[in-house]
């Protein structure tokens, strides 16, 4: 019985406490607000698309609308080819679905905006000539054949972060770390349990999001319990708290086509 007892005190403090801070605190300052009034302007962290002819590729995450930004990210990616004066957002929307429309959304649009009301954090920023045109035109590529197109679940996936991580893992070069917060990135079909992880440089074991195991370069440990994800990083070092996030060195990363 003691045994038992640790290992519930040791799921309430790591898991079920953090998580239940973070909706106490979102509930006391959430923005009484329609989502129409909410920014949705650029945070000016991508460069003018006019201005560069690089191509680039940017990664960002946002806490999510409403109750769900008490617990997790939405992500996006973001490009910009070299000869193109706009960028191309690729995201997951789960109210498509609702619609009857596709889940997953390639179109025009600003890389960097607010997420309704939500400052994005940049994750990757890539940028060159035509080693990263490749990338874009495989991210384009992965993007359109996503298999859940049709899918959408809040919980455990298959969500917008499952498709950035799917897209992730089809374009290893992007070594791309998802925050623990990103709920649904350890997303995987029942037949499909074993996979690399997102970075491409580790792997995972998962049954379809409701708990796995990631063990990678990048992303260090992971241990995800319904949905919730705690681990730590050993470069640069970090501690991953269910709902709150990354407690330490940020694992922001920039590139150019001389790292590829």
């Amino acid at each position: 019985m003691s045994w038992i007892l640790k290992i519930l005190g040791i799921i309430f403090l790591f898991y079920l406490l953090p998580a239940g801070c973070m909706f106490a605190q979102h509930s006391v300052t959430q923005q009484h607000q329609s989502w129409w009034e909410l920014r949705r302007d650029s945070s000016e962290q991508a460069p003018v698309a006019e201005d560069t002819d690089q191509a680039v590729i940017q990664v960002y995450a946002a806490r999510a609308a409403r109750w769900k930004g008490s617990f997790g990210v939405h992500t996006w990616i973001a490009t910009k080819r070299s000869d193109e004066a706009h960028y191309t957002r690729m995201e997951v929307i789960g109210y498509s679905v609702a619609w009857g429309r596709d889940a997953v959304r390639i179109r025009r649009g600003s890389p960097d905006g607010y997420w309704f009301g939500n400052r994005p954090t940049l994750l990757r920023d890539i940028r060159g000539h035509d080693a990263v045109d490749a990338l874009i035109d495989r991210l384009h590529s992965t993007a359109e054949s996503y298999p859940y197109n049709d899918e959408y679940h809040v919980w455990p996936g298959p969500n917008s972060n499952t498709f950035t991580a799917y897209l992730a893992r089809a374009v290893p070069e992007l070594q791309l770390e998802l925050p623990s917060t990103a709920i649904g990135k350890d997303y995987l079909p029942w037949h499909q349990f074993v996979s690399t992880s997102p970075s491409g440089l580790g792997g995972q074991i998962s049954l379809k999001g409701y708990a796995s195991v990631l063990v990678g370069a990048e992303e260090g440990l992971e241990i995800n319990l319904l949905g919730l994800t705690a681990g730590i990083d050993l470069w640069p070092p970090a501690i991953k708290m269910p709902a709150v996030g990354r407690i330490g060195f940020s694992d922001f990363k920039s590139f150019d086509e001389t790292d590829f």
